[in-house]
């Protein structure tokens, strides 16, 4: 992955800014104000992403949140692997992704980027996606935390990738990976704790982490 910045620095600058102004879109805080439902910054964990969303009680909201934020990071993927290749694509999926983590229209507060790795699966290797969904789901069910499940399922991508023998995805994955983790650093800290919410949870004032 480290070749592909070194490669062609103003296409690999192009494709980042792609995937960086793709991902800030904070599709969950724009389909919440449309509804006119409650700022979700200022409920559950007052992030932007779909699973606070749904703690507004708009499943219907949260499922588009999901969708949305999913298809953005496929999008950035698949635009430019389109016109400039893998390797630009790999820059787009690091820019889409941090567009999603950090959007500059919201001083850099955004979401906790699963739903847009989800979305980056897709657009590089569709099965791989299917293979983080299913081990969601089943943590998800066994536990009812979606922050565990996210954290499970995304520690099992870059392994998935060296087994398959793709480095090139496996280091990628392993760096978005590491981010997920960062962002989650919270709901690790209340998992350890036993006060994790869980999903289904009715929404609760923002604490202040």
């Amino acid at each position: 992955m480290l070749t592909t910045f070194a490669a062609s620095p103003p296409h690999t600058i192009a494709a980042f800014a792609v995937g960086y102004l793709l991902g800030s879109i904070p599709f969950g805080l724009i389909l919440t104000r449309f509804a006119g439902t409650t700022d979700i910054r200022s409920i559950g964990s007052g992030n932007i992403g779909a699973t606070n969303v749904l703690r507004t009680g708009r499943k219907e909201l949260a499922a588009a949140t999901l969708l949305c934020d999913v298809l953005k990071g496929t999008a950035a993927v698949l635009i430019v692997a389109h016109f400039g290749g893998r390797d630009l694509a790999v820059a787009a999926a690091v820019g889409v992704f941090l567009g999603h983590l950090f959007p500059v229209w919201l001083k850099f507060k955004g979401g906790k980027g699963v739903a847009t790795y989800i979305g980056i699966l897709l657009g590089f290797y569709w099965p791989a996606a299917l293979v983080f969904c299913a081990i969601w789901l089943a943590v998800a069910l066994a536990t009812r935390y979606s922050s565990l499940s996210a954290l499970v399922a995304s520690a099992a991508m870059a392994p998935f990738f060296w087994w398959r023998g793709d480095t090139q995805l496996a280091e990628l994955f392993a760096a978005l990976t590491i981010l997920v983790w960062i962002m989650h650093r919270a709901n690790i800290a209340r998992l350890a704790a036993g006060t994790e919410g869980k999903i289904g949870k009715k929404a609760e004032p923002v604490s202040s982490n």
